[in-house]
């Protein structure tokens, strides 16, 4: 039986505080984790949007969201880890033994991470489909690839694994929805299936509030051949951050590691007495799947929220092909 690898994902819920990273470390070691990670976005990447600052609801349906661009950009203010915050980061996974890993947002820290030199580096889900920052990546750093495919159309993820096994890159997509919290009716977990088609390695990214839905859709995405699974990981109080209500405290974790690390067979028995079979096929979904509408208004505004500057002062988004990495201020 092949062991599943458990990403604890520290997101957002240590405060820009790096002493509280470091305790986050030591819980995700001592509770089961394989990999701990962060994420390389920075407030000052933000890119202010006009349409977001009020949103926009007709005849009782959001058309988009309202995040204002002050009120996102001083949340994030006080969440940020400096570069040397990053290489600190690397020590104290030295320290407690687990691996580091972190994710990309922005070309502007192509260098960064490349510094960092990473086992594997993480893709957020609405980066999927920016092909011209992957491309970046893979010509500068010698990582292996996750994917995660949260909020992106088949041709997408389809012209992503084309580019990776161009550049004959290792690489992992981890199926996730990208809703926050994802409930199991809309989970569709018979994607990973599809994810196989282009890759060997598969994982799941696990949105789901485990205080209600414990381990049940990784258990399950276990079964149908996930080596991968990402939690959202805390060690303060669930409403203590906006990540809070996804994440996993450590006894949490170290259920979800002991559950992973049972056979198959066993985890199947546990979720069948849980679970109708209506409803379990419900959370398997099909290999086929349209955006729900919330994804799509996620995807929305996820994918263009963060932007580099050129030398010139020009916004470069992810996707833009027409500017250089060279050209690109690195941070």
């Amino acid at each position: 039986m092949k062991k599943v690898n458990l990403i604890a994902e520290l997101c957002q819920n240590h405060y820009g505080d790096i002493s509280i990273v470091e305790e986050m470390i030591h819980a995700a070691k001592e509770h089961g984790a394989d990999y701990v990670k962060i994420q390389s976005m920075r407030s000052n990447d933000l890119n202010y949007r006009e349409r977001f600052e009020k949103g926009l609801i007709e005849g009782g349906y959001t058309k988009c969201k309202k995040r204002p661009f002050n009120q996102e950009f001083q949340r994030l203010k006080n969440l940020d880890l400096n570069p040397d915050d990053h290489f600190k980061f690397l020590e104290l996974c030295k320290k407690y033994k687990i691996k580091p890993m972190t994710t990309i947002f922005t070309r502007n820290r192509i260098n960064l991470v490349k510094k960092m030199n990473l086992e594997y580096l993480k893709i957020s889900s609405f980066d999927c489909s920016s092909h011209a920052m992957i491309k970046d990546i893979l010509s500068n750093v010698k990582s292996k690839m996750i994917v995660s495919t949260g909020g992106a159309y088949d041709r997408e993820i389809i012209k992503t694994a084309k580019i990776l096994k161009e550049y004959k890159r290792k690489f992992t997509l981890l199926h996730c929805i990208s809703i926050y919290p994802t409930i199991p009716e809309v989970a569709s977990l018979f994607r990973i299936k599809f994810l196989k088609k282009f890759s060997k390695s598969v994982g799941f990214s696990d949105h789901s509030n485990p205080d209600i839905y414990s381990y049940d859709l990784s258990a399950i995405s276990k079964i149908l051949g996930a080596t991968w699974i990402e939690r959202h990981f805390t060690i303060l109080k669930k409403n203590a951050t906006k990540d809070g209500v996804v994440s996993v405290n450590p006894s949490q974790l170290k259920e979800l590691r002991k559950v992973l690390d049972l056979p198959n067979s066993q985890i199947l028995n546990s979720i069948k007495k849980k679970y109708k079979k209506n409803e379990y096929l419900k959370i398997l979904g099909s290999f086929d799947r349209e955006l729900t509408n919330e994804e799509m208004l996620n995807r929305d505004y996820y994918q263009g929220r963060f932007i580099s500057k050129s030398k010139t002062n020009k916004i470069v988004y992810n996707w833009d092909d027409s500017v250089k990495l060279k050209h690109i201020n690195q941070v």
